[in-house]
């Protein structure tokens, strides 16, 4: 391989430490929203026919490796000076569970909650509530939301994997403005 070929490839998979260093710095600061999916689940998408959402047994869960992602999250996040003013968390067990794992501390938000099976008022009602949390949000540090891929897609437009982290600053009108997408994978 000659040299040029070898430090083009080696400034490739310099990147995304670089990149993530320059997210970890934003976030010290605060004033963000970070938008989290749940961590990984055992195999499926929803829930099984009859669960009830307050019997984590009749849900689907976060997996060995989720779980182990969520922890890795938050040491990260801890690591990295990255302030938390508060966990708001849909709640499903797979979410509270990451945002417990990863933080500690959280607050069951049914704004949050999956909008998987609702319908479309339903769907407006969860986005204007959050919305108008957003708008009011003035804590000092960051903000995070744990929630589920319909959700994301809903508010940001932005499909994560399980465990990615959509970094944002909420506009003046409780929208948000996405800058950063962190995945789970490769974090350390």
């Amino acid at each position: 391989m000659d040299r040029r070929c070898f430090l083009a490839l080696s400034a490739l998979t310099a990147l995304p430490a670089i990149a993530q260093d320059s997210v970890w710095r934003r976030l010290a600061g605060g004033g963000h929203v970070l938008l989290l999916r749940h961590a990984a689940t055992v195999p499926g998408i929803g829930d099984p026919p009859g669960f009830q959402l307050h019997a984590c047994a009749t849900q689907r869960n976060l997996s060995a490796a989720g779980k182990a992602d969520a922890r890795r999250l938050g040491a990260v996040l801890r690591r990295e000076g990255v302030p938390v003013a508060e966990v708001l968390s849909s709640r499903w067990c797979r979410c509270l569970d990451t945002a417990r794992l990863a933080f500690g501390s959280v607050t069951p938000a049914p704004m949050m909650d999956s909008m998987f099976q609702d319908d479309d008022t339903s769907r407006q009602r969860k986005l204007a509530e959050l919305r108008r949390y957003l708008v009011t949000f003035k804590a000092p540090g960051n903000l995070v939301l744990v929630t589920h891929d319909v959700n994301i897609r809903a508010l940001v437009g932005q499909y994560v994997s399980q465990g990615d982290m959509v970094v944002a600053i909420a506009k003046p009108d409780g929208s948000l403005r996405v800058t950063d997408i962190v995945p789970i994978e490769g974090l350390e």
